[in-house]
């Protein structure tokens, strides 16, 4: 069994430097789930294409933004 320190009650940040090893992300990936029945119309009967799906949906959405921006 190890043995931990309990915590000290006060500690002393006054010379703490604020975001001293904070690396900001370059790019956040966010995942999106498509629903079964929706993947199975992107992907067809080609099994293939799964390694594909994400050009596919990127097509999707720039065509339908481009919709969009004509609407505007």
């Amino acid at each position: 069994m190890s043995k931990t320190k309990a915590m000290k009650k006060r500690y002393d940040f006054s010379k703490a430097v604020q975001g001293k090893l904070y690396r900001p992300a370059k790019t956040l990936q966010v995942p999106i789930y498509l629903d079964e029945d929706v993947r199975r119309k992107l992907l067809g009967k080609d099994k293939r294409a799964a390694a594909n799906l994400t050009k596919i949906v990127n097509a999707i959405l720039r065509s339908q933004i481009g919709v969009l921006e004509m609407l505007k």
